[in-house]
Protein backbone atom coordinates (compact mmCIF):
# COMPACT_ATOMS: atom_id res chain seq x y z
CA UNK A 1 0.00 0.00 0.00
CA UNK A 2 1.29 3.46 -0.90
CA UNK A 3 1.29 6.29 1.64
CA UNK A 4 -1.37 8.25 -0.24
CA UNK A 5 -3.61 5.17 -0.26
CA UNK A 6 -3.11 4.86 3.49
CA UNK A 7 -4.08 8.51 3.92
CA UNK A 8 -7.20 8.05 1.78
CA UNK A 9 -8.33 4.96 3.72
CA UNK A 10 -7.64 6.75 7.01
CA UNK A 11 -9.64 9.80 5.92
CA UNK A 12 -12.58 7.61 4.92
CA UNK A 13 -12.47 5.83 8.27
CA UNK A 14 -12.27 9.12 10.16
CA UNK A 15 -15.15 10.59 8.13
CA UNK A 16 -17.31 7.55 8.88
CA UNK A 17 -16.44 7.79 12.56
CA UNK A 18 -17.24 11.51 12.55
CA UNK A 19 -20.73 10.72 11.25
CA UNK A 20 -21.19 8.29 14.14
CA UNK A 21 -20.08 10.95 16.63
CA UNK A 22 -22.49 13.50 15.19
CA UNK A 23 -25.35 10.98 15.26
CA UNK A 24 -25.02 10.89 19.06
CA UNK A 25 -26.79 14.26 19.13
CA UNK A 26 -30.04 12.48 18.19
CA UNK A 27 -29.44 8.85 19.08
CA UNK A 28 -27.44 9.29 22.26
CA UNK A 29 -23.87 8.81 23.40
CA UNK A 30 -24.43 5.05 23.62
CA UNK A 31 -23.90 4.71 19.87
CA UNK A 32 -20.37 6.09 20.22
CA UNK A 33 -19.56 3.74 23.09
CA UNK A 34 -20.95 0.80 21.11
CA UNK A 35 -18.96 1.63 17.98
CA UNK A 36 -15.87 2.17 20.12
CA UNK A 37 -16.20 -1.36 21.51
CA UNK A 38 -16.80 -2.83 18.03
CA UNK A 39 -13.75 -1.08 16.58
CA UNK A 40 -11.52 -2.31 19.42
CA UNK A 41 -12.60 -5.91 18.74
CA UNK A 42 -12.26 -5.59 14.95
CA UNK A 43 -8.75 -4.18 15.40
CA UNK A 44 -7.75 -7.35 17.25
CA UNK A 45 -9.23 -9.63 14.60
CA UNK A 46 -7.46 -7.98 11.66
CA UNK A 47 -4.21 -7.42 13.58
CA UNK A 48 -3.20 -10.98 12.68
CA UNK A 49 -2.37 -9.73 9.18
CA UNK A 50 0.73 -7.58 8.77
CA UNK A 51 0.66 -4.95 6.03
CA UNK A 52 3.25 -2.75 4.33
CA UNK A 53 2.57 0.98 4.01
CA UNK A 54 5.27 2.66 1.97
CA UNK A 55 7.73 0.07 3.25
CA UNK A 56 6.57 0.45 6.87
CA UNK A 57 5.38 -2.83 8.43
CA UNK A 58 2.41 -2.69 10.79
CA UNK A 59 -0.60 -4.79 11.88
CA UNK A 60 -3.63 -4.30 9.62
CA UNK A 61 -5.62 -3.01 12.58
CA UNK A 62 -3.54 0.16 12.86
CA UNK A 63 -6.16 2.44 11.27
CA UNK A 64 -9.16 0.91 13.01
CA UNK A 65 -7.58 0.96 16.45
CA UNK A 66 -6.13 4.46 16.08
CA UNK A 67 -9.61 5.80 15.39
CA UNK A 68 -10.66 4.72 18.88
CA UNK A 69 -8.45 7.46 20.29
CA UNK A 70 -10.45 10.02 18.29
CA UNK A 71 -13.59 8.65 19.91
CA UNK A 72 -12.22 8.87 23.47
CA UNK A 73 -10.94 12.40 22.85
CA UNK A 74 -14.34 13.40 21.49
CA UNK A 75 -16.12 11.81 24.45
CA UNK A 76 -13.71 13.49 26.86
CA UNK A 77 -14.23 16.91 25.29
CA UNK A 78 -18.00 16.77 24.82
CA UNK A 79 -19.32 14.36 27.46
CA UNK A 80 -16.60 14.38 30.09
CA UNK A 81 -14.04 12.09 31.68
CA UNK A 82 -16.54 9.66 33.21
CA UNK A 83 -18.25 8.88 29.90
CA UNK A 84 -14.88 8.39 28.19
CA UNK A 85 -13.97 6.00 31.01
CA UNK A 86 -17.20 4.04 30.42
CA UNK A 87 -16.23 3.63 26.76
CA UNK A 88 -12.83 2.25 27.74
CA UNK A 89 -14.46 -0.17 30.20
CA UNK A 90 -16.96 -1.29 27.56
CA UNK A 91 -14.19 -1.92 25.03
CA UNK A 92 -12.24 -3.90 27.60
CA UNK A 93 -15.21 -6.12 28.43
CA UNK A 94 -16.00 -6.63 24.73
CA UNK A 95 -12.46 -7.89 24.13
CA UNK A 96 -12.59 -10.25 27.08
CA UNK A 97 -15.79 -11.76 25.68
CA UNK A 98 -14.14 -12.05 22.27
CA UNK A 99 -11.13 -13.81 23.80
CA UNK A 100 -13.33 -16.29 25.65
CA UNK A 101 -15.41 -17.08 22.56
CA UNK A 102 -12.40 -17.56 20.26
CA UNK A 103 -10.64 -19.76 22.83
CA UNK A 104 -13.74 -21.94 23.11
CA UNK A 105 -14.28 -22.19 19.35
CA UNK A 106 -10.69 -23.35 18.84
CA UNK A 107 -11.35 -26.24 21.24
CA UNK A 108 -14.57 -27.38 19.57
CA UNK A 109 -14.40 -30.30 17.15
CA UNK A 110 -15.22 -29.31 13.56
CA UNK A 111 -18.00 -30.95 11.58
CA UNK A 112 -16.74 -34.04 9.70
CA UNK A 113 -17.59 -32.53 6.29
CA UNK A 114 -15.50 -29.40 6.86
CA UNK A 115 -12.51 -29.28 4.45
CA UNK A 116 -9.23 -29.87 6.32
CA UNK A 117 -7.56 -26.93 4.58
CA UNK A 118 -10.32 -24.63 5.88
CA UNK A 119 -9.86 -25.88 9.44
CA UNK A 120 -6.09 -25.52 9.18
CA UNK A 121 -6.42 -21.96 7.88
CA UNK A 122 -8.92 -21.04 10.60
CA UNK A 123 -6.72 -22.45 13.35
CA UNK A 124 -3.59 -20.85 11.90
CA UNK A 125 -5.21 -17.42 12.07
CA UNK A 126 -7.13 -17.60 15.31
CA UNK A 127 -4.59 -19.59 17.31
CA UNK A 128 -2.60 -16.35 17.37
CA UNK A 129 -5.69 -14.32 18.23
CA UNK A 130 -5.75 -15.06 21.99
CA UNK A 131 -2.16 -13.83 22.27
CA UNK A 132 -3.02 -10.72 20.27
CA UNK A 133 -6.10 -10.02 22.35
CA UNK A 134 -4.16 -10.55 25.59
CA UNK A 135 -1.54 -8.09 24.35
CA UNK A 136 -4.27 -5.72 23.31
CA UNK A 137 -6.08 -5.94 26.66
CA UNK A 138 -2.96 -5.01 28.59
CA UNK A 139 -1.98 -2.24 26.18
CA UNK A 140 -5.61 -1.12 25.87
CA UNK A 141 -6.22 -0.50 29.56
CA UNK A 142 -2.93 1.29 30.12
CA UNK A 143 -2.88 3.45 26.97
CA UNK A 144 -6.57 4.37 26.81
CA UNK A 145 -6.67 5.26 30.50
CA UNK A 146 -3.55 7.36 29.99
CA UNK A 147 -5.16 9.07 26.99
CA UNK A 148 -8.21 10.13 28.99
CA UNK A 149 -6.06 11.25 31.93
CA UNK A 150 -3.57 13.29 29.85
CA UNK A 151 -6.36 14.82 27.75
CA UNK A 152 -8.17 16.08 30.85
CA UNK A 153 -4.96 17.19 32.54
CA UNK A 154 -4.16 19.44 29.58
CA UNK A 155 -7.79 20.60 29.42
CA UNK A 156 -7.62 21.69 33.05
CA UNK A 157 -4.56 23.76 32.19
CA UNK A 158 -5.88 25.26 28.95
CA UNK A 159 -9.65 25.34 29.39
CA UNK A 160 -11.46 25.32 26.04
CA UNK A 161 -8.38 26.62 24.25
CA UNK A 162 -5.90 24.52 22.30
CA UNK A 163 -8.04 21.49 21.55
CA UNK A 164 -5.41 20.48 18.98
CA UNK A 165 -2.79 20.35 21.74
CA UNK A 166 -4.63 18.04 24.11
CA UNK A 167 -5.80 15.87 21.22
CA UNK A 168 -2.36 15.37 19.69
CA UNK A 169 -0.26 15.29 22.87
CA UNK A 170 -2.52 12.83 24.70
CA UNK A 171 -2.79 10.63 21.62
CA UNK A 172 0.94 10.71 20.82
CA UNK A 173 1.92 9.65 24.33
CA UNK A 174 -0.81 7.03 24.61
CA UNK A 175 -0.16 5.57 21.18
CA UNK A 176 3.52 5.08 21.98
CA UNK A 177 2.63 3.27 25.20
CA UNK A 178 0.06 1.16 23.39
CA UNK A 179 2.37 0.33 20.47
CA UNK A 180 5.33 -0.68 22.62
CA UNK A 181 3.27 -2.93 24.89
CA UNK A 182 1.08 -4.46 22.19
CA UNK A 183 3.81 -5.24 19.66
CA UNK A 184 6.17 -6.68 22.27
CA UNK A 185 3.61 -9.07 23.73
CA UNK A 186 1.80 -9.97 20.49
CA UNK A 187 4.70 -10.43 18.09
CA UNK A 188 7.82 -11.20 20.14
CA UNK A 189 9.43 -14.24 18.56
CA UNK A 190 7.07 -14.05 15.57
CA UNK A 191 8.06 -10.82 13.81
CA UNK A 192 10.73 -8.07 14.15
CA UNK A 193 9.46 -6.22 17.23
CA UNK A 194 11.50 -3.00 17.03
CA UNK A 195 10.70 -2.55 13.35
CA UNK A 196 7.00 -3.05 14.02
CA UNK A 197 6.99 -0.62 16.97
CA UNK A 198 8.73 2.11 14.97
CA UNK A 199 6.60 1.58 11.88
CA UNK A 200 3.27 1.37 13.64
CA UNK A 201 4.02 4.43 15.77
CA UNK A 202 4.87 6.52 12.70
CA UNK A 203 1.58 5.52 11.08
CA UNK A 204 -0.33 6.26 14.29
CA UNK A 205 1.19 9.75 14.46
CA UNK A 206 0.04 10.37 10.89
CA UNK A 207 -3.46 9.28 11.84
CA UNK A 208 -3.39 11.49 14.96
CA UNK A 209 -2.58 14.53 12.83
CA UNK A 210 -5.27 13.62 10.30
CA UNK A 211 -7.97 13.20 12.95
CA UNK A 212 -7.54 16.71 14.41
CA UNK A 213 -9.72 18.51 11.81
CA UNK A 214 -12.44 15.86 12.27
CA UNK A 215 -12.36 16.42 16.04
CA UNK A 216 -12.72 20.20 15.60
CA UNK A 217 -15.61 19.84 13.16
CA UNK A 218 -17.55 17.36 15.28
CA UNK A 219 -17.00 19.18 18.59
CA UNK A 220 -18.09 22.47 17.03
CA UNK A 221 -21.10 20.83 15.39
CA UNK A 222 -22.16 19.53 18.80
CA UNK A 223 -22.12 23.12 20.03
CA UNK A 224 -19.47 22.61 22.70
CA UNK A 225 -16.71 24.80 21.31
CA UNK A 226 -16.30 27.87 19.13
CA UNK A 227 -12.53 27.52 19.13
CA UNK A 228 -10.73 27.54 15.80
CA UNK A 229 -7.79 25.19 15.10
Amino acid sequence: MLIYEFVVWTALMLATTAIVMLSAKKIGVEIIIGVYAVLSVIANIVAVKLISVGGIIAPAGVIVYSVTFLLTDFLSEVYGKNVAGKAVATGFIANIIYLIVISAVLLWSPAPFMPPEFIDSFNAIFNLAPRIVLASLIAFVISQTNDVYVFHYIRQKTGKRHLWMRNNVSTAISQFIDTAIFITIAFYGVAPVLELIAGQYVLKLIIALLDTPFLYVTVKAMGFSSEKP
